[in-house]
Order: C-alpha cells, then sequence, then structure tokens
C-alpha cells in the first residue's frame, strides 16, 4: 500500500481499508457488463472476452480504499473498477486475500489483475524484496490510478510526543504486513539504532484493522497507514473519538493496478479504459464521493513509480 512529499486531501471522507484466498465476492459496485457491444471490448484479451470477467486480488479490509459494509464490497477501488468495468464490458470480481500475498497470486494466475490500495514502485516493477533488493519472483507492470502518502497516528489525546517518523525511536508501531508503511517503519528503524535512540519494536498484522484493534488496547503507541486510510481511520473510529494523525504524510506516490508482465493487452486495455472514465467524468465522481480529490490523477500512466 501506499509508498517525499505531501499530499492535503481536500474534504472530510465520506462515510457511506494481498494473496491466500480468504472469500470472494463478485462486483458490488453497480456496474452491469455490456460484453461486446462496450466501447473498449475488443481491446481485452480473448480468455476475459470470454469469461466476461476481470479477477481482482485484494485486501478487502482497508477502508475507505476497499472494504465490506452490509456484506458488500464497497470503497475507492471497487467504484473505479466497476467504471473500468462499464468502459470493457466485462464483471470485475473482487477476491479478498492478504495484501502481502497478492502479487504471488497473480504471478500464479488466482488473479487477472491485483487492485489494492497498492502502491507502484521499482521494486514491485522488478519483482525484488525493497531491503535485500535481492529478486523474489516475477515483476508486474502497473496502470496507476491515484495518489497517496503515508501517515502515522496515535490514540486520541496520547500521542506520547509523536510527532513524526523520528519521535518512533524506542516506541512501538503497528503496520499492516508487506506494505510500504512496514518498509518504512523497518527503515527508520535502523535509523535509530545508527543514533543509538533505540529501534522500534515494530507488530505487522495482515489487516489495517487488526493493526487498529491494537492501537486501541494500547498494545503499540502509533498506527502506520496509507493517508486515506488513516484519515478514514481517525475521522470514523469511535465516532472520531478513538484516534488523531501526527505529524504530515510523507512517500506521496501512485497506487496501481498490477498486472503480470505478460499480461501487456490487459494492461493496455486497463490503461485506456481509465484515460475514458477521466474523460467522460465517472472517475471525478467517485474521488468526488469519498472525498480524495487531492489524490486524483489527471492522466493514465504505466509504471510511473520509482
Amino acid at each position: 500500500m501506499a509508498a517525499a512529499g505531501a499530499i492535503a486531501v481536500a474534504g472530510a471522507l465520506l462515510l457511506t481499508g494481498c494473496g491466500d484466498q480468504r472469500d470472494k465476492t463478485g462486483n458490488e459496485a453497480g456496474q452491469s457488463a455490456q460484453g461486446s457491444k462496450a466501447p473498449l471490448f475488443d481491446k481485452l484479451p480473448k480468455k476475459i472476452q470470454d469469461s466476461g470477467v476481470i479477477k481482482v486480488g485484494s485486501d478487502i479490509a482497508y477502508p475507505p480504499v476497499e472494504f465490506k459494509k452490509e456484506g458488500k464490497v464497497v470503497g475507492i477501488d471497487p467504484d473505479i473498477a466497476a467504471a473500468l468495468g462499464k468502459e470493457l464490458g466485462v464483471k470485475v470480481e473482487f477476491n479478498n486475500g492478504t495484501f502481502d500475498a497478492l502479487l504471488t497470486g497473480l504471478r500464479s494466475k488466482r488473479y487477472d489483475i491485483a487492485m489494492s490500495a497498492m502502491t507502484d514502485t521499482k521494486d514491485r516493477q522488478d519483482g525484488v524484496d525493497p531491503k535485500t533488493k535481492k529478486k523474489v519472483g516475477e515483476g508486474v507492470d502497473f496502470v496507476d490510478y491515484f495518489n497517496a502518502g503515508v501517515s502515522l497516528y496515535t490514540k486520541k489525546g496520547e500521542t506520547k510526543d509523536i510527532k513524526g517518523w523520528e519521535d518512533l525511536c524506542d516506541k512501538k508501531v503497528a503496520v499492516q504486513r508487506g506494505t510500504v508503511s512496514h518498509d518504512l517503519a523497518k527503515s527508520q528503524s535502523e535509523k535509530c539504532e545508527k543514533d543509538d535512540k533505540g529501534s522500534i519494536s515494530i507488530e505487522a498484522f495482515d489487516t489495517d484493522l487488526e493493526a487498529q484493534t491494537r492501537l486501541k488496547a494500547g498494545g503499540v503507541d502509533a498506527v502506520s497507514s496509507d493517508f486515506p486510510v488513516a484519515a478514514y481511520a481517525v475521522k470514523t473510529s469511535g465516532g472520531g473519538n478513538d484516534f488523531e494523525t501526527v505529524g504530515d504524510q510523507v512517500e506521496a506516490a501512485p497506487y496501481g493496478i498490477a498486472v503480470a508482465k505478460e499480461n501487456t493487452q490487459l494492461r493496455d486495455a486497463l490503461k485506456t479504459a481509465l484515460e475514458a472514465i477521466i474523460k467522460n467524468g465517472a472517475y471525478g465522481k467517485v474521488i468526488t464521493t469519498w472525498g480524495v480529490d487531492a489524490g486524483a490523477v489527471k492522466e493514465a500512466k504505466i509504471n510511473g513509480g520509482s
């Protein structure tokens, strides 16, 4: 999930966020497949044309990006995916899995794409571990569709003098496993140790919601999440009384739809569909509905992360 710079997402997030596969749900965002009558249907690989479905790997526990409400998958990603599906004339089926194994599921062809607030990074493009820089699997291509940074938040009224990442030395932080927040915590811990300030005790969880629960219980001093997720948690958890944001967001970078390197036809079809919904206003409607206008992209890019 998100990967210096800061974005200030304007306006409040509206209340309406991986893969071993935990469960599966069909598209819940109101799209209706149009089949071959759709404007971009012919751009899809024949396998997807025949099935009429794009299978998406996603960690569906990351509000407001993707989460379940009343048994339905909702959020920024499902709504954007539905708009893409309408242009392409196929259904979009979200399959729930743990974030840190989504790319494995993509490589094994369990999913056609991964869409889960996944930051487009050069390491993921190349299939290397961000810490060791060793090859861990085939890289992927990304179709970039949103921009977000990483934020820190604490229990409300209990910031423990945390104003930014440099204040986490000798403290405990919870993160979602395999995310950019996880990588940042490891990197900051090394800096803390080098400066003889005490390492960071990092607790990594399968979902961000588990990290939030740990913070509520007082087991950690802070949580790090992508900015939209942190802002949503601060606004909604306990009616806005559980958490508060500390410091500015960092590591602003694009979210990307991950596609296998060899699946260039699907990648290019998604890029064209994203361009279409940006132009026709469907993309902007989703972004405005969720109150994250400042993270919107103005054009579709492939592998724009670094």
